[in-house]
């Protein structure tokens, strides 16, 4: 009998298939839109999106548009690539546009679909972003999908790493830019550290189509994108502490693979004290405890985390005498990104590498509240579904499940679970071999480097020929991939290294024509493809005969979207198909999550060596760890998005206020609003509001206002006066401080005065920006700690947070007062002086003159004028010296400020 459930969906249908259905109308419409288009010659085209445009313009919404746009731009894609694309890739960009994510099968065609809403949401003029797992993805439909874009009129450029800063400039001010998250995130941060409107790169964030959108905005959402700068080096300290940890056994130190934590435990805190004091880096006296050991009890965490937590070829590789971490999602390098914290150069100790120095950070944002800046987001991936609820909530992106072109004739075989990780491995090459023998093509997916190769050499010892691809091998990728659907083809891959690239039976269409056009660019394209394809034809029947492609993992991942996405390689567009998970107990996610119970089962059963469980029941109860595992990461993200959105804020704020000053034309209003706040703080500090005059500190007064304003003013004097109250001392400082900062304007100039003030605030904001990223860094290192008081760490978080944000502010207010009451016109004498000091320089740097003919000297041959020394100056009497500011030329003529000459020895 039914449930009401079942019942109720099979009457009206899942959600999913409500919305589905509701785009049906749409893409009839553009259906019947086709012949009109086809009839279009190809400026024709061009002109519709013209067209298109003027109307948008013209106050048109975009959802109006739709049906034509879509009919021009399968058109143009029809003419540009032969691709006419199926009704399910119409719905799939419909849901794209409507910013959904929109989950399809792989090798459904979701490249092609995307230039549907790109091309829609581009004739707005604001630019649409179309986001790539990696570069050679975004190069590749760029390049490809460009000529559909070219055929529409429109503009497609591409952003890459170590791209010329006008070449990425004028790619972001194409009509549609494809590029990586981290590129697209790094550049945001880049643009917020420039000091021109015409150095930003990105005009804006308007809409943003994200391809294999899981792996983007769920994997590598933990980890914030972070620029930073070096600090000081402390190689030697490091290599000093790694020397230490193989002293400590495993009852000094307690390891959490769960939550991939280890800390000390009490006897290895004392051994630690012991062997620190007696390899001289714990003082003689000092504890462990003490807070001046801070810093130390930090580099003995790095170094234990470093040791056995990170392991070789699984989380790093080193290459080239270089620590390059590995993508644990997808088994890539990932070059450039380092660990924070002093962690990376921990490792770089433990496998004696040339140690980096340290990180200071300049600017981060993590990719949750980066891709949260655009105005509409959406996204494509062949498996969401599992993640709907994060989407839903981090993103606000619904996740709609569109039907594959045709039905999926792919048989996914139960779960195989050996005792032992060797019985495993002997019942994977046994099923290897025997599919290799009737030329079955072999997908083969692995969870590290360290078991692929493991694998290799498995095969290696039975005869088999295969492919590896992991993150040794990066390069060869996408061609690696493209060959894995040929006949007797074995291919080993890292978790889901090769994302992107269409598996197809008998081989890669596209791959093998670009492969013959580059060995002979004299043979004809339209020849060399018509062979490849009757060629190809022949290879598929082949490959179809014999079963399609086989995948089999070799482990379970801890997503289900991951084990998913693999066995999602095989059975494209109702090719056959059939995949395989063989398990041990052995395995990271059996024996974290209980295999202990599942073993003593098994062993009551009596199993006999190499024999394998085989039921459904085990699978359920594997896919429950593994929703398990999934609901831990998602509050771990969570919970780092929290804490990400109190700085998130404060970013936005800072970065909002930069934009205001590089775009304003003049900044004095600014600059003068924020000396008046800094007159009128130090006036209520000494002159405290609702007291009497004999409380007032007039020392104290005098004193600051001459380092905040640089103004030396008679204010004891002006406290000793009869009715004088803080209004009226406020309203004496700022005319002295206006009349002061006009002296400095008309000596400037109006357009010079205006770029220092502009200079100065820019420069002091990433200052005091950079400051305030190292102390929320450390407040929140510390912060959790709160929790043993009863105290919420978050809200102990945004309390302190927002009161550092208000101290950086005000000091951000004294700099800039402080710099710009500072600054002066050089005199004639200090422009001499500084003139002297380059030639002298110059001459001292050049090589000896080689006479070539007899000429006038030229104005740096020379001799400079002496600096003048001020008449009756008396080294041994200050009172003969004048009264010179600071910064003015010494009196005694030797062209150095006063502060640097005899001002350093003046009482």
């Amino acid at each position: 009998m039914l449930g009401l459930g079942t019942l109720a969906r099979k009457v009206f249908g899942t959600p999913n298939d409500r919305k589905v259905k509701s785009v049906r109308p749409i893409v009839a419409r553009i259906n019947a839109l086709e012949p009109e288009f086809a009839a279009l010659s190809d400026d024709g085209i061009k002109a519709k999106t013209a067209e298109f445009k003027a109307r948008v313009e013209k106050g048109e919404s975009l959802d109006d548009l739709l049906p034509e746009a879509f009919a021009n731009c399968r058109e143009a894609a029809k003419r540009a690539l032969g691709l006419r694309a199926f009704d399910v890739q119409l719905k799939a960009g419909i849901f794209l546009h409507q910013g959904n994510i929109a989950e399809m099968k792989t090798g459904e065609g979701k490249t092609l679909m995307a230039t549907f809403p790109v091309y829609l949401n581009a004739l707005a003029g604001k630019g649409v972003h179309v986001v790539t797992v990696n570069d050679y993805l975004a190069k590749r439909d760029a390049d490809w999908m460009g000529k559909v874009y070219a055929a529409l009129g429109m503009t497609c450029g591409v952003v890459y790493p170590y791209q010329g800063e006008a070449e990425k400039r004028a790619a972001y001010r194409c009509d549609i830019t494809y590029a990586t998250n981290n590129e697209l995130g790094f550049d945001y941060l880049r643009d917020n550290m420039k000091s021109t409107i015409e150095d930003m790169a990105q005009r804006g964030h308007y809409y943003a189509i994200v391809d294999e959108v899981d792996s983007i905005l769920i994997d590598e959402a933990r980890t914030p994108l972070i620029i930073s700068g070096p600090s000081t080096d402390r190689s030697e300290l490091y290599m000093k502490v790694d020397g230490l940890i193989p002293q400590l056994g495993p009852e000094h130190f307690s390891l959490d693979e769960k939550t991939r934590n280890v800390t000390y435990t009490e006897d290895g805190n004392e051994l630690i004290e012991q062997i620190l004091s007696a390899s001289g880096l714990l003082p003689e006296g000092q504890s462990l405890y003490d807070p001046e050991s801070t810093t130390l009890v930090h580099h003995m965490t790095q170094a234990l985390k470093a040791h056995k937590l990170f392991h070789r070829d699984q989380h790093y590789i080193v290459r080239d005498g270089e620590v390059m971490l590995i993508d644990e999602f997808t088994g890539r390098m990932m070059k450039g990104r380092r660990l924070s914290d002093g962690l990376h150069q921990a490792i770089e100790a433990k496998e004696q590498v040339q140690i980096q120095p340290e990180n200071v950070t300049l600017a981060q944002v993590t990719f949750q509240n980066y891709f949260r800046l655009y105005d509409k987001l959406a996204g494509m991936t062949g498996t969401a579904q599992t993640e709907a609820e994060e989407f839903a909530e981090i993103y606000k992106l619904g996740v709609v499940e569109v039907p594959t072109n045709r039905s999926v004739a792919r048989v996914d075989e139960d779960d195989k679970v050996y005792r032992t990780a060797r019985e495993k491995y002997e019942g994977v090459v046994a099923s290897i071999k025997e599919a290799h023998a009737k030329g079955q093509p072999l997908l083969v997916g692995t969870t590290s480097i360290e078991k692929s190769e493991h694998l290799s050499k498995l095969l290696t010892d039975a005869g088999v020929p295969h492919n590896v691809l992991n993150a040794r091998h990066h390069e060869q990728e996408a061609k690696i991939v493209s060959e894995a659907g040929k006949l007797g083809a074995v291919t080993i891959a890292t978790n889901m290294a090769g994302r992107g690239t269409d598996i197809q039976l008998g081989g890669n269409v596209e791959m093998k024509v670009l492969e013959a056009i580059a060995a002979d660019p004299h043979l004809h394209p339209d020849e060399v493809r018509a062979k490849i394809e009757a060629e190809h034809a022949d290879e598929k029947a082949a490959v179809v005969a014999v079963g399609g492609l086989f995948v089999l993992a070799t482990e379970r991942h801890e997503s289900r979207r991951i084990d998913n996405q693999l066995r999602g390689r095989s059975g494209r567009q109702g090719d056959p198909g059939r995949s395989s998970f063989f398990l041990s107990l052995e395995d990271d996610l059996m024996r974290i999550f209980g295999s202990e119970r599942l073993d003593a089962v098994l062993s009551k059963l009596g199993m006999k060596e190499g024999e394998a469980i085989i039921h459904p029941w085990v699978n359920k109860s594997l896919e429950r760890a593994q929703a398990k595992v999934e609901g831990r990461n998602f509050d771990i993200r969570k919970q780092l998005l929290k804490f990400d959105d109190v700085m998130n804020d404060q970013r936005k704020a800072i970065f909002a206020q930069r934009l205001d000053i590089m775009q304003a034309e003049d900044i004095g209003e600014i600059a003068a609003d924020m000396r008046l706040q800094v007159i009128e703080d130090v006036v209520d500090f000494y002159m405290p509001p609702k007291t009497y005059s004999d409380q007032w500190d007039g020392p104290g007064l005098k004193k600051a206002v001459m380092e905040k304003l640089n103004l030396d003013l008679p204010i004891t004097d002006w406290v000793a006066e009869e009715g004088v109250d803080q209004e009226a001392m406020r309203d004496r400082i700022v005319a002295q401080s206006d009349a002061m900062m006009a002296e400095k304007l008309a000596g400037f100039g109006p357009e010079t005065m205006r770029n220092i003030e502009k200079q100065v605030l820019l420069q002091t904001i990433d200052g005091k920006w950079r400051e305030h990223l190292l102390t929320l860094e450390h407040l929140r290192s510390v912060v959790g700690f709160r929790g043993y008081a009863q105290r919420d760490p978050l809200a102990e978080y945004k309390t302190e947070g927002f009161a550092l944000f208000e101290s950086m502010l005000n000091g951000l207010r004294q700099d800039v007062t402080q710099k710009l009451s500072q600054i002066r016109p050089m005199t004639q004498a200090e422009q001499d002086a500084m003139m002297a000091q380059i030639v002298a320089q110059q001459r001292a740097a050049a090589p000896a003159p080689v006479v070539v003919a007899a000429e006038a000297p030229a104005a740096a041959d020379v001799a400079p004028a002496p600096a003048a020394r001020l008449a009756g100056f008396d080294e041994a009497d200050p009172a003969t010296w004048g009264n010179p500011s600071r910064n003015d030329p010494c009196p005694c003529g030797s062209g150095e400020r006063f502060k640097h000459c005899h001002g350093q020895t003046a009482v």
